[in-house]
């Protein structure tokens, strides 16, 4: 249950339409259930305004199933898997109403239409960053932000990305994905006066070292206003963009 749902809750107890006895069988689920090879936080979205998101690397379908089903019966929407294989996907999906996309390798499970606020660009070096991305913008989409998706606007062809300024410019924040050198984000960080979150990928041959060339590019943007998350996490880069898009006082259709 998040913050949203708490207060309809309250606000049905106020009007009426729920009893006190119902919400406070609602909120007695509210700190955590243990199921034993879990400790299901059922009151996160009330401490951060986010329920807690599944991590299904390393985990079992049936896992993944089962603590999915205890969100649910909690009254948990939209609930994020990220790093889901096709395979585990199918097997959580006879389980639970899943949603997912083969790319991004994210499951949203009870995936419910929101309303999408403010302005979010995920931007990318290359197509072959694309599962960064993709991990990125449905991760905040999913939150409940609008995503612009700038594709392949690498700064091998600048022109490309010069394009955009008029997107990339009326964002809130920016999501920069990029491997080989990671030189986006400072390009990125150079045009725009939001932040830059920048994600480095393990795109490269030989000498990216698996994205720690990247990694280390940025970590020494010369531009300012750049934050770095580790290499290719898509999900905290779309975590934090829309925390940030989101803030009190910014938030608007």
């Amino acid at each position: 249950m998040d913050r949203d749902q708490m207060l309809e809750a309250l606000r049905d107890v106020q009007a009426g339409r729920m009893t006190p006895e119902a919400a406070l069988k609602r909120l007695a689920m509210a700190p955590y259930e243990d199921i034993g090879y879990a400790k299901i936080d059922h009151h996160r979205g009330l401490r951060n305004g986010t329920g807690e998101v599944i991590y299904g690397a390393g985990k079992t379908a049936a896992q993944i199933a089962a603590i999915a089903g205890h969100m649910l019966a909690a009254g948990g929407e939209n609930i994020l898997v990220t790093r889901l294989d096709g395979e585990k996907a199918a097997q959580v999906e006879q389980a639970v109403p899943l949603f997912y996309d083969p790319t991004a390798r994210v499951g949203v499970v009870n995936r419910v239409a929101r309303l999408l606020v403010g302005s979010v660009v995920v931007a990318s070096g290359g197509t072959s960053d694309l599962p960064v991305c993709e991990e990125a913008a449905l991760t905040a989409e999913t939150l409940g932000s609008r995503v612009t998706r700038l594709y392949d606007v690498g700064v091998a062809g600048l022109h490309r990305l010069l394009s955009h300024l008029d997107e990339l410019q009326s964002a809130r924040v920016v999501v920069a994905v990029a491997g080989m050198e990671g030189a986006l984000a400072s390009v990125i960080g150079g045009l725009v006066d939001c932040p830059v979150i920048a994600v480095p990928t393990s795109v490269g041959y030989g000498a990216s070292f698996g994205g720690v060339s990247a990694l280390l590019s940025m970590l020494n943007a010369c531009a300012s206003g750049i934050s770095v998350v580790n290499i290719d996490n898509g999900f905290g880069a779309g975590y934090l963009a829309n925390r940030i898009n989101r803030m009190k006082g910014i938030d608007e259709a």
